[in-house]
């Protein structure tokens, strides 16, 4: 009964067309059109069986960037490195930072981690769709793999730089303080305010390339606008739960800082807020994400 009230209504309208009424840019009948159910424990269900997927693409990019270098792997011990040295001999001398009793390049470094993690992940993860389009077209998958696996290959630069944080540790002498046990709360905030802008770039990237091309300046303000090299302090503190709301990469960073390095729990100003805008990131991205994803063959 349904269908054939359905086919009445299209013979209607090609009659309309027909005669001239000028409804040929009328809407198609409710009805008939597609609409994706979102079926949030259907996809999380198709990406869990999909998680050696990405471990593979992850690998695969990993292996790929330093192939055919002559330092190879050395260069994601490098890259954070000599910036903190940048940062140590320009700009801690040349703005006289207040980082308490830690030493400045144990500050530095805590704050590049989780930024190169950011970058890193926003750059590969954000072109990835466009970049495995070949990929695409021939994989049965879900096509967040390919962000995810990004992000996974920015990790793996992540878990390199931490062996420079040991060190950095044992030749300053710094005692590592014990509230360091909030890290797993504060590496969860991380990935799912990450995870959430690299799905937003990625699936909007493929309709406006023009965002490819703004990404570096867009990373380049980031940073300025981030406590990388310099405290949360050089904020208002009366604009901290905005601040914080707009950029929650600073309240990652701070809270580490407050957690390995002077013994506290992670500022719950910066922290809640946040906590709050990530779990939108994260959300709304994925949400966007699975509703724009049918046109990725098409335009990819």
């Amino acid at each position: 009964m349904a269908r054939s009230r359905a086919a009445e209504r299209c013979r209607g309208t090609l009659v309309a067309v027909s005669q001239g009424s000028g409804t040929i840019a009328d809407a198609p009948p409710a009805e008939l059109r597609f609409r994706r159910p979102m079926r949030l424990g259907h996809f999380l269900r198709d990406l869990w069986r999909s998680r050696e997927l990405v471990r593979v693409l992850a690998e695969r990019e990993f292996q790929s960037r330093y192939k055919q270098t002559l330092l190879g792997i050395v260069w994601a011990l490098l890259t954070p490195v000599l910036l903190v040295i940048v940062f140590a001999l320009f700009v801690n001398r040349a703005f006289d930072i207040d980082t308490g009793d830690a030493p400045y390049i144990l500050f530095a470094y805590i704050g590049l981690i989780p930024w190169n993690f950011f970058s890193f992940s926003l750059t590969r993860g954000g072109q990835s769709l466009v970049l495995d389009s070949g990929v695409i077209n021939k994989v049965r998958c879900p096509r967040e793999v390919f962000p995810l696996a990004g992000m996974a290959s920015a990790g793996i630069d992540m878990v390199i730089s931490l062996f420079v944080l040991g060190a950095l540790f044992i030749g300053t002498g710094y005692e590592l303080k014990t509230t360091v046990v909030w890290v797993p709360l504060i590496f969860a905030l991380q990935l799912a305010f990450v995870a959430g802008i690299v799905m937003v770039f990625a699936i909007l990237g493929v309709y406006f390339r023009d965002l490819y091309q703004a990404m570096p300046l867009l990373l380049q303000l980031v940073l300025l606008a981030t406590p990388v090299a310099y405290g949360i302090e050089a904020i208002p503190e009366k604009s901290w739960s905005i601040y914080a709301a707009i950029n929650p990469l600073a309240a990652v960073i701070e809270s580490y800082r407050e957690t390995m390095l002077y013994g506290y729990a992670p500022p719950w100003k910066l922290f809640v807020p946040a906590a709050v805008a990530s779990a939108v990131w994260l959300i709304g991205g994925f949400v966007m994400f699975k509703k724009l994803e049918t046109g990725i063959a098409d335009v990819a």
